[in-house]
């Protein structure tokens, strides 16, 4: 059974930054593209961005490129989203995820999300 447990949400002010994570229990997690999501209140879940098996390749959401991050550390099967210049629109519940294909958006594994909210 492969466990995904994000970390780090929480709640910020416009502007702030904020970084999550999300630890991995698969034993093949080097093989495996990774990638995040998030769900807004009364919204579907959305693509935010993918990383490929080795770190060498990434892509975003229109809507955060530029503002996000993501990253990953193969020896200590972590996952990362760097989120700076928060806005009140990025606030959702944040999904780490193992991807089928790194150019994708089938997703074989979910972890169990983490809250972000961004308010004044």
């Amino acid at each position: 059974q492969v466990q995904l447990v994000e970390s780090g949400g929480g709640l910020v002010q416009p502007g702030d930054p904020l970084r999550l994570s999300c630890a991995i229990s698969k034993r093949t997690f080097s093989n495996y593209a990774m990638g995040w999501f998030r769900q807004a209140p009364g919204k579907e879940r959305e693509f935010v961005a993918a990383i490929s098996w080795n770190g060498g390749s990434t892509r975003y959401a229109a809507s955060v490129k530029g503002r996000f991050t993501i990253s990953r550390d193969n020896a200590k099967n972590t996952v990362s989203l760097q989120m700076n210049s928060l806005k009140p629109e990025d606030t959702a519940v944040y999904y780490c995820a193992v991807l089928r294909y790194y150019s994708g958006s089938v997703v074989d594994y979910w972890g169990q999300g983490t809250q972000v909210t961004v308010s004044s």
